[in-house]
C-alpha cells in the first residue's frame, strides 16, 4: 500500500514498501492534496505490478508516458520504472544510415520528391561523412555546411531548399529521441524564389514552338503547359479523355503532386479557346479505346525536357530557364490580369501565397500599358470632360482604379447631360462633388455625382430641376 505524507511546511511525499521489502519515499514538494492522491494511486498500481511481476495496467502505462523528466526520474530512482535512456547515453547513430532509413520509410513521398530528398542526403553525407554520429553535429557544423553549399556555387533558392530539408531530417531525429536538439533549427535558409530564372513565355514564342512540334501529341503537351497551366509531366500524363467535358468546355485535371492534400486530388479547368484546337486534334487522332490524352512518354524514365529543348531550337528560339514551369507561370500571370486571383489559383492548382512568390511575373506588356496610358492612370481621353469625370470618381473613391467600361458608360452619360451647350461648373463640397449646369438664360440646375464608397462608377442624380 502507498500513502501520502505531509510535513509541517506543507511538502508532500508518497510512502510505500518496495518489492525488496524496504520502505521508500517519493518527494513531490508543495503540491495539492488532489495531485498527491493521484500520484499515490498510480504508485500503488506500480508497486502491485512489481510485486506480482505483471505488466502495467493500460491507464498506468498511459500516465507514465505523459510524465515529465522530473517525476519520471523520481519513480526510476525508487525502481518503479526503468531508467530512461538519454540521447547522450544512446549508442551513436550514423548520419548516412539514419537518412537512408528516414527517406526509405516515407511511404508518402512521390518519386520525384524522393529523388530530391536523396540529393539533400548526398550533400549532407559528402560534407559530414556517412559514419558521422548525429549526436556530434553542432549548430556550428550546420553553419559550415551551408557555407560549403555556397562555395559549390549553388543558387540561393537551391540552398534554401537544402537547408529546409536538412532541418526536417534532424527534426525527425529529435522526435525519435536520437538527439536532444536540432542543430539546423536556427540556420537561415533564405528565399526559395529565384527571380533570375523567371521567364515570361510570350504567345508568339509559344506559337513558334508549337509549329515546330513533330506531331499533335507534342503540340498538346506544349498547349497544356502554356494555355492550360498544367504541371508537366505528372498532370499531362494523368489527363484522361473521360475527364473532358466538351459541351461545357471543362476538363478534370488529376494532380499526383497534391493528391495527399484534402480536395487536392483533382481540379476542374476551363478548356480555354487557345487550348481547345490542340485538344480536339489529339482527340480526333487518338486510337479507339484510348484512355489517356498523352499515350507516349508514360514510362518513369521518359525525358521530355531533352526532346522539348530540341523542338525549341528547331523553332529558332533560345531555350529559357525552367522550360515547363515558366510556361505554367506565364499562363497564371496572364489569367490573373483578367480574373480574380482566387479563381485563377483554383484553375492552376496552387495557393495565392505560392502564386505571388513563385509564379506571377511583371511582363513587358505591363510596362507598355503603363506608359501608353494617355493622361495618367484613371484618366480617359476627351479633354475637359474626362478631367471632370476623373475628379468625380476621385472624390467618391480615390483608392479604386477606374475600369474602361466605367469610364465609357459614365462619359456617355455626361455627353447626354452636357451635350446641348450646357457648361459644367465643378465645385467640391466636403465628400460630395457638385456639378452646376449653366445654360444660356436659364437658372443653374445642380446635379450630384453620388457613389457608395468602394464602387468604381458614379450615378448622376438630380438634386434640383429648373422651372
Amino acid at each position: 500500500m502507498a500513502s501520502v505524507s505531509t510535513d509541517k511546511p506543507g511538502r508532500r511525499r508518497i510512502l510505500f514498501i518496495g518489492a525488496d521489502g524496504k520502505r521508500r519515499a517519493i518527494r513531490l514538494g508543495k503540491v495539492s492534496r488532489k495531485k498527491a492522491n493521484t500520484v499515490c494511486g498510480y504508485v500503488e498500481s506500480l508497486v502491485q505490478s512489481a510485486n506480482t511481476k505483471t505488466t502495467w495496467e493500460i491507464e498506468t502505462a498511459t500516465w507514465i508516458a505523459s510524465l515529465d523528466a522530473v517525476l519520471y526520474d523520481k519513480l526510476a530512482a525508487v525502481r518503479l520504472v526503468p531508467v530512461r535512456e538519454t540521447p547522450q547515453d544512446a549508442a551513436p547513430v550514423a548520419l548516412g544510415a539514419f537518412l537512408e532509413s528516414y527517406i526509405g520509410g516515407r511511404a508518402d513521398l512521390k518519386p520525384n520528391t524522393a529523388r530530391n530528398y536523396q540529393v539533400t542526403r548526398q550533400h549532407l553525407v559528402s560534407h559530414f561523412g556517412a559514419d558521422k554520429a548525429m549526436q556530434d553535429i553542432t549548430p556550428g557544423d550546420a553553419d559550415d555546411w551551408r557555407q560549403a553549399l555556397i562555395r559549390k556555387g549553388l543558387s540561393a533558392a537551391t540552398i534554401s531548399r537544402e537547408v529546409k530539408r536538412a532541418r526536417q531530417y534532424f527534426r525527425a531525429a529529435v522526435r525519435r529521441k536520437i538527439i536532444d536538439a536540432n542543430p539546423f533549427q536556427d540556420l537561415k535558409g533564405g528565399k526559395q524564389a529565384n527571380a533570375s530564372r523567371e521567364f515570361f513565355v510570350t504567345r508568339e514564342t509559344t506559337q513558334a514552338v508549337i509549329d515546330a512540334c513533330p506531331d499533335g501529341e507534342w503540340r498538346l503537351i506544349v498547349a497544356l503547359s502554356r494555355y492550360g497551366g498544367l504541371r508537366c509531366p505528372s498532370e499531362h500524363l494523368a489527363l484522361r479523355w473521360d475527364g473532358i467535358d466538351w459541351e461545357r468546355d471543362r476538363m478534370t485535371v488529376y494532380s499526383p503532386k497534391t493528391e495527399h492534400h484534402e480536395g487536392g486530388e483533382s481540379r476542374v479547368v476551363p478548356i480555354f479557346p487557345e487550348l481547345r484546337p490542340y485538344l480536339a486534334e489529339a482527340f480526333e487522332k487518338a486510337p479507339d479505346g484510348a484512355e489517356y490524352a498523352i499515350t507516349r512518354y508514360r514510362c518513369k524514365n521518359a525525358n521530355l525536357r531533352t526532346q522539348f529543348e530540341r523542338i525549341i531550337r528547331r523553332a529558332a528560339v533560345a531555350p529559357w530557364p525552367k522550360l515547363f514551369q515558366n510556361m505554367r507561370a506565364s499562363r497564371e500571370t496572364e489569367l490573373t490580369a483578367e480574373y480574380p486571383l482566387h479563381v485563377v489559383c483554383k484553375w492552376i492548382g496552387n495557393s495565392p501565397t505560392v502564386a505571388q512568390a513563385h509564379y506571377l511575373q511583371v511582363t513587358e506588356a505591363d510596362f507598355r500599358r503603363a506608359v501608353e496610358t494617355k493622361g495618367g492612370i484613371g484618366v480617359a481621353q476627351g479633354g475637359a470632360e474626362s478631367g471632370a469625370l476623373s475628379l468625380s470618381q476621385g472624390a467618391q473613391n480615390p483608392a479604386q482604379p477606374v475600369s474602361a467600361n466605367s469610364r465609357q458608360e459614365t462619359q456617355t452619360g455626361r455627353k447626354a447631360l452636357f451635350g446641348n451647350g450646357l457648361r459644367p461648373v465643378v465645385a467640391n463640397r466636403g465628400n460630395t462633388l457638385r456639378v452646376s449646369l449653366v445654360p444660356p438664360r436659364v437658372e443653374p440646375a445642380t446635379f450630384v455625382f453620388a457613389g457608395k464608397h468602394g464602387d468604381s462608377r458614379c450615378v448622376c442624380l438630380p438634386e434640383a430641376v429648373p422651372v
